[in-house]
């Protein structure tokens, strides 16, 4: 048993390095005849790690850091980047730097134009942004064009991509947008935890203080179908509210929230509260998520033209792949749930590791501090 825990517990801490979420950038390119203007947001934690700007080495990365490595920053980041039309490499030249907050910390902002010699019916982008050291980096692209957004994703087994110009159709938007959602469900370690540690005693019964296996499996569906329904419904309203400019909340504070959740969730499966209303806890804690959901789309960038599609296709990618993960995890635990793997190291050791690790989520989040290092 003890090697079990300590294997989920290192599995548990290795997703501490990034909290929320893995490596993304965020490439916004605008389209004006055969010139292409481009904004680069990259996070100062994955720079710092493949060029060093943390000087004095105190964890702290100042502006004057971030000044004195912008020149190298330039000549890495673009030097990863191939911007071409009609065949032709475009010459990419830095024209202005940021600094920006997105959800999981700071970002450089490289503006940087492309003069091409003929832009066409398409535009060919190759990217390589730190795949040499980290697989799991992606690229994602926001394509503006004669007032349409075309979205796309660079991983190391799609770098090189070609985009059609043409206005894209509503279904093209749509399908962007879904996977764009089915994408940020599965990285959303945060999220993940939260709806595992409320599936964890789905298959079975609180009894005398203690846990008891379901003695059949409709029992256990309609408890997994209550709280997916209820969290589905919950981030839906709060997603579509914060996506539309209704209700604003600091960043900061959903992130806090959201990690504060997964603890008690967690927590709840060793020291019942909620018992057999976990569903309340999922749609309570479900309107928070939701928070967190918008500002990944916001992150992403909304089509104008679109905007009702690009929402509904996002909500409907995150809901796509929440289910797909409870179809994997239900039939498991639900085999599992007469044995003592299920009870001491899934449903007991697992719900306190859960806890552990979203409470150092909390504390760094909360107090903006890092307990742990990369």
């Amino acid at each position: 048993m003890m090697r079990w825990l300590t294997g989920l517990l290192c599995l548990l801490w290795s997703l501490n390095v990034h909290a929320h979420k893995p490596s993304d950038s965020y490439l916004t390119l605008g389209i004006e005849g055969n010139q292409v203007t481009g904004q680069w947001d990259i996070a100062l934690r994955d720079l710092d790690f493949a060029i060093g700007l943390d000087t004095d080495a105190d964890g702290a990365i100042t502006w004057g850091e971030l000044k004195a490595r912008q020149k190298e920053i330039d000549a890495y980041a673009l030097s990863r980047l191939q911007v071409s039309g009609a065949g032709q490499a475009c010459p990419l030249r830095a024209t202005g730097h940021l600094v920006d907050d997105h959800t999981d910390g700071a970002y450089a902002v490289v503006q940087f134009q492309a003069a091409c010699q003929a832009i066409t019916d398409t535009l060919q982008i190759s990217y390589q942004l730190f795949f040499d050291i980290d697989p799991q980096h992606k690229g994602l692209l926001r394509l503006q064009h004669k007032g349409a957004s075309i979205t796309g994703i660079f991983s190391p087994e799609n770098a090189d991509q070609v985009f059609s110009l043409q206005a894209p159709s509503r279904l093209r938007q749509f399908v962007d947008y879904l996977r764009e959602g089915v994408w940020h469900i599965w990285i959303g370690y945060d999220h993940i935890l939260f709806l595992l540690a409320l599936l964890l005693p789905a298959v079975a019964l609180r009894e005398r203080g203690r846990w008891q296996a379901v003695p059949a499996f409709r029992p256990a569906f309609w408890s997994v179908l209550k709280i997916v329904t209820a969290f589905t419904v919950a981030h839906s309203i709060t997603l579509t509210l914060a996506t539309l400019g209704v209700i604003s909340l600091p960043s900061r504070w959903v992130e806090s929230t959201i990690a504060a959740s997964v603890v008690i969730a967690a927590l709840n499966n060793v020291f019942p509260l909620f018992r057999e209303r976990r569903w309340v806890m999922a749609f309570l804690f479900g309107l928070i998520h939701g928070f967190g959901f918008a500002s990944v789309l916001s992150d992403l960038g909304l089509p104008q033209d679109a905007l009702v599609i690009a929402l509904v296709g996002f909500n409907v990618g995150v809901e796509a792949g929440q289910l797909a993960i409870v179809a994997g995890f239900l039939p498991l635990i639900y085999f599992l749930r007469e044995t003592w793997f299920y009870r001491r190291v899934l449903l007991s050791g697992g719900s306190i590791l859960i806890a552990f690790l979203a409470l150092v989520w909390f504390v760094e989040r909360a107090f903006d501090i890092k307990l742990v290092t990369p």
